[in-house]
């Protein structure tokens, strides 16, 4: 490609020149993102997880459904990798299902969350007014009410499949305080120069939230967004193990943990798999995160 400086004097752009503009923000920040070993590592812990989680049980004969009455509590070995529970369930299918529905859960609970701090603390800081006090209101009294303690009463709604509604409530109690950081940014960008355009343009209220005000936050939703996937799936592991979270007959690395308890001592494969893939899974979601968040915003990386 001609360079500008060996193009003659007075000659136009090639059409190569002229496309190849400033490359995006999205590729500037995945550059960052894969420079640092934290978001290598993490990123590639990830997509291991999801593999062995999504992939994994197919390389197993044995199903998370299925019993084996001639192995009770048997360790592990050709036929079961992971050994067997009490039950004769097969270790190694129980653990990776329980992994795939704790990440299953952490990821819709961190994207519902996430979203709904953005919905509120945008309309908050926009309108401001009745709004603003309504929304802060309930934003306020959300995060006085003791989660733990409603999400355990209405552990009995989760039973039979309802694991989407508990996912639902799980991220209801996520959303606060990231929604009061939404707010004030919006209040700052709504005097902006292109908000004040859009208005003046006749652009409805709800656009400009969606299309301008929004956007604009991307990078902060963006690792809030990674960062409450640890914070939900060990919300959600806390809850399992006291029977409040994901309940019978669906599991979840949580119930399995509870169910390990008691053997973890002398059958220590019923507990110690299904912990150190929980252990793992936070970590490779905290070095994404805080390779995200330096991606986003190199400051942050160079203060601490």
């Amino acid at each position: 490609m001609v360079t500008s400086a060996e193009r003659p004097a007075g000659a136009a752009p090639s059409a190569a020149d002229q496309d190849a503009g400033p490359p995006s923000r999205g590729r500037v920040v995945a550059g960052r993102f894969f420079a640092s070993w934290q978001g290598r590592a993490g990123f590639a812990l990830l997509a291991l997880l999801f593999a062995l989680a999504f992939a994994g049980p197919a390389l197993s004969r044995w199903s998370y459904t299925d019993k084996d009455f001639l192995a009770f509590l048997s360790p592990p070995s050709a036929d079961h990798w992971f050994g067997t529970l009490q039950t004769g369930a097969d270790v190694y299918a129980v653990t990776l299902r329980g992994m795939r529905r704790s990440l299953v859960v952490g990821l819709l609970a961190a994207l519902l969350s996430t979203a709904l701090a953005a919905v509120v603390g945008a309309f908050a800081g926009y309108f401001l007014g009745w709004t603003d006090r309504a929304l802060t209101w309930v934003t306020d009294l959300l995060l006085v009410l003791p989660a733990f303690l409603i999400l355990a009463i209405m552990s009995p709604m989760f039973s039979g499949g309802q694991w989407p509604l508990f996912v639902a409530v799980l991220a209801l109690f996520l959303w606060m305080v990231t929604s009061k950081i939404v707010r004030g940014i919006t209040v700052s960008l709504k005097e902006r120069e292109f908000v004040q355009a859009a208005r003046f343009m006749g652009v409805s209220p709800a656009r400009i939230i969606f299309r301008h005000i929004i956007p604009n936050m991307s990078s902060l939703l963006v690792v809030d967004a990674t960062l409450n996937v640890s914070a939900a799936i060990l919300t959600e592991t806390s809850l399992s193990y006291f029977g409040f979270g994901i309940q019978p007959p669906d599991v979840s690395l949580g119930t399995l943990i509870a169910d390990g308890s008691p053997t973890a001592v002398y059958a220590p494969w019923t507990f110690w798999f299904a912990a150190g893939l929980l252990v793992v899974i936070v970590l490779a979601v905290n070095l994404a995160g805080d390779a995200l968040r330096d991606a986003c915003d190199p400051e942050s990386g160079r203060s601490r």
